[in-house]
């Protein structure tokens, strides 16, 4: 592909509230979804901008004039404000880009996008290097908003409103969107509080729940006491007034000696809800105490003891209590979405929170967690969340190579559909049949739809993005922009979460972002010292950064620590083989293929290796059967870096792409 770099306005659109628009009329969402893509069309030819792509509901696009940019900007929001009006929040800046035929990158897009993010409905914000394009002209007036500092953006930056009478124009200081630090210390001295202690009686919108503190005398009941509490998480995660904190960044935190000021700031939230749990046969005491972080004041307590089988109950009297407090409304309609997929076999329930525990866990837990969702389902057949926790229990089996891909991906796709066709207002099968279709089915059409249903349900299950991100868009459709834009839609979900950024890691490592790779893959560590993903997408990059040495010392550590898991091995194979340690090599390979027989090791990856040892007939014999298996690895090798000039210099590997058949076209993204 060929890549130039120019000087560009950029700017961003979206529909805001579209989701829940489409919840409450199809037909509606549609209707604005149209108009809005109409008048950009219209007014984008009038002003001489590019429409580069549509998302969903909103847009990226460039001008070569900053000026007509903003004029373009004004024209439309004008227009939208007429009937059909749609909601629109628009962000310009202007910056130097990489344009690579139909996708644009660089620093200058994601602050443009971060703007954005930004926006309230109606107005037009443009960063400081746009105002001092249009400080000139006399038609247009525009006032500063606030100094912030943006995430993954170095310098703080000046958000400025475009001032016009037909235009919404928030006052200075109170936009919030994708920062990490909302005001400058200046302005945050000189405004008044607008949240915990504020004297303007605003409600309290943000919350972080975080694992309960075990006190049974059982250390195996920790599943359980994380459970509840995650559980108590979802249930409010389905109020779309309430920001919650995502699960995975919360249970970073240890409700015993945890410094709620420091949860409140690196969660962005005002308050938390922390807890106890005994359980002592089937008798129950949950305590629960909702803190604001500012002055550590407990706004509201309570204490539950009841039987065993009252826990759901006790949830959703959590749950409601909390919204009581933070001057939320718990809607009837909303009552049926706190517990779907839901169960009232208290037994099932408990198994199914242990199941979770150990998938989250990932490795040989998997296995586990495989086990306790089937008990549960036998237990209720007609529990939807069991059976999605199954479907992914079997997915991640298959994927990490502990179990036969055409064994276990048939069990998922079963369970996923039944989860569905138990609770069709689920959003969480739809990811499960993402992956399925992806890895394991080929159907990439059915796929990225799965995808995309699932985030249009629950834009904030951040499991969609990383696999719609890591596996779909980066390994499948080598569309590295938009996988980009979905590893750091999940780390703004779960900025604490290791998966996340070891799978963000893969997908800059396979973008060939070597050294952006590095840094997620050592944060990902610093949350988690045992990440494998994160080991050995670092390993991965010190290869492709020639760092010989370095690339073994991490395999070594990685196969030793992984006590010689066939995914870690390969790798250290490889790293051997560059460096020419071929006798290393060759003892481990053999190794690999004399356990064939007595446990589940990966074809596609017994075929890398013997492409790295310049077996190529071997190796396109095991990348035959890995075809037949429907072996996951195999989608790795159109766009990974770890595939060596060999065996892509052979005839036969393009047929056996053609033969996987990857999609040429390209497809909207979310």
């Amino acid at each position: 592909m060929s890549q130039h770099r120019q000087l560009s306005a950029i700017m961003f659109t979206d529909v805001e509230g579209y989701t829940a628009i489409m919840e409450e009329s199809e037909d509606r969402a549609l209707i604005l979804k149209n108009r809005h893509r109409d008048v950009l069309q219209k007014e984008h030819t009038r002003y001489n901008g590019r429409i580069i792509q549509y998302y969903g509901d909103g847009s990226l696009s460039i001008f070569q004039s900053a000026v007509e940019a903003v004029e373009c900007a004004l024209a439309m929001q004008q227009l939208f404000t007429s009937e059909p009006k749609v909601p629109v929040r628009m962000g310009i800046h202007i910056g130097d880009i990489i344009f690579d035929e139909d996708q644009i990158f660089g620093d200058g897009v994601n602050l443009a996008s971060r703007i954005e993010s930004m926006g309230v409905a109606g107005s037009v914000l443009i960063s400081d290097k746009v105002n001092d394009e249009i400080n000139n002209h006399p038609s247009f007036k525009t006032y500063s908003a606030g100094i912030y500092q943006f995430k993954n953006v170095k310098r703080k930056v000046e958000v400025f409103v475009l001032d016009h009478e037909k235009l919404v124009k928030p006052e200075h200081g109170t936009l919030q969107g994708k920062t990490s630090e909302k005001k400058s210390a200046a302005d945050a001295a000189s405004r008044p509080k607008k949240d915990l202690g504020s004297t303007d009686n605003k409600p309290l919108r943000s919350i972080a729940v975080l694992p309960f503190v075990n006190l049974s005398n059982d250390p195996e009941q920790e599943y359980f006491s994380a459970g509840v509490a995650e559980e108590i998480l979802n249930s409010l995660a389905s109020i779309k007034e309430l920001k919650v904190a995502a699960s995975t960044s919360s249970s970073q935190f240890n409700a015993k000696d945890a410094d709620l000021k420091e949860v409140g700031q690196k969660l962005g939230v005002s308050t938390v809800l922390e807890g106890s749990v005994r359980k002592h046969g089937n008798r129950l005491r949950v305590t629960v105490q909702l803190v604001n972080v500012e002055d550590g004041f407990h706004l509201w307590s309570e204490k539950f003891d009841r039987k065993f089988e009252d826990i759901f109950a006790i949830q959703d009297e959590i749950a409601r209590g909390v919204t009581e407090k933070l001057k939320l409304t718990l809607l009837d309609n909303r009552k049926s979405i706190v517990s779907k997929g839901r169960t009232k076999n208290s037994e099932a329930y408990e198994l199914y929170l242990k199941g979770r525990y150990h998938i989250n866990k990932r490795g040989v837990s998997i296995l586990t967690g495989i086990h306790c969702f089937q008990l549960a389902i036998d237990l209720d057949p007609d529990f939807a969340l069991a059976h999605t926790g199954y479907a992914d229990a079997n997915l991640m089996a298959a994927f990490y190579g502990l179990l036969p891909a055409k064994q276990v991906a048939p069990r998922a796709k079963k369970s996923a559909e039944m989860a569905l066709k138990i609770d069709a207002s689920l959003c969480e099968p739809y990811c499960s049949l993402g992956c399925y279709y992806t890895c394991f089915e080929w159907n990439w059409k059915e796929a990225e739809r799965c995808f995309i249903t699932c985030i249009e349900r629950n834009p904030r299950y951040t499991q969609a993005h990383y696999w719609y991100g890591g596996l779909f868009l980066t390994w499948v459709k080598g569309d590295f922009f938009r996988a980009e834009t979905h590893g750091r839609i999940a780390l703004e979900l779960e900025p604490l979460s290791s998966i996340c950024f070891g799978m963000f890691g893969s997908i800059l490592h396979t973008s060939g972002k070597f050294k952006e790779a590095f840094e997620a893959c050592k944060t990902g560590l610093e949350l988690d010292s045992d990440s494998f993903i994160c080991h050995l997408f670092l390993g991965w990059r010190a290869l492709s950064l020639h760092k010989f040495e370095e690339a073994v010392q991490i395999f070594e550590q990685l196969h030793k620590a992984t006590r010689g898991y066939h995914l870690s091995q390969n790798a250290l194979i490889v790293a051997y083989c560059i460096v020419w340690k071929f006798h290393k090599a060759t003892e481990l390979r053999e190794d690999l293929k004399e356990r064939l027989g007595k446990e589940y090791v990966s074809f596609a990856v017994l075929g890398l290796t013997a492409a790295y040892i310049d077996e190529l007939d071997e190796a396109f014999d095991y990348f035959d059967k890995a075809f037949e298996d429907r072996d996951p690895m195999l989608l790795s090798l159109k766009h990974e870096h770890w595939v060596p000039d060999n065996l892509k210099e052979d005839e036969r590997f393009q047929r056996l792409l053609d033969k996987v058949g990857f999609p040429e076209a390209k497809v909207a993204a979310v």
